[in-house]
């Protein structure tokens, strides 16, 4: 049984920085495509980064682009979501999800991805 959780979520300042993790169990994430989404309040469930296992390419959304980074720690298995200069506008739960195929560059698409963690919360404010 697949697994994933989300961790490091919490209040934060704006301008502030935030570092979120995904560790999956029954499964490898260094085999897979791993996306990253939030949702904010009232709002859909919007892809904001992911790295592809392919070619190790990785995609951000205009609004993180710059601010935030995604990478494989490998050592851990976990592939982090560091989040810098945060604004109010990013407060909303962070889900990370996998692509069980993983056959092609990773994207936002939500119905690409086949497991998902239950998110964890992050709030901005000052």
């Amino acid at each position: 049984q697949v697994m994933l959780v989300e961790s490091g979520g919490g209040f934060v300042h704006p301008g502030g920085p935030l570092r979120l993790s995904c560790a999956g169990s029954g499964l490898t994430p260094d085999f897979h495509n791993i996306g990253w989404f939030r949702q904010a309040p009232g709002k859909q469930r919007e892809g904001i980064s992911c790295t592809s296992v392919r070619d190790n390419s990785t995609w951000y959304a205009d609004s993180v682009k710059g601010g935030f980074s995604i990478s494989r720690e490998y050592a851990k298995s976990t592939v982090d979501l560091q989040m810098n200069r945060v604004k109010s506008e990013d407060t909303g739960v962070y889900f990370c999800a996998v692509d069980r195929e993983s056959t092609s560059r990773c994207g936002p698409e939500v119905n690409a991805y086949t497991w998902w963690g239950q998110g964890t919360q992050v709030t901005v404010s000052s």
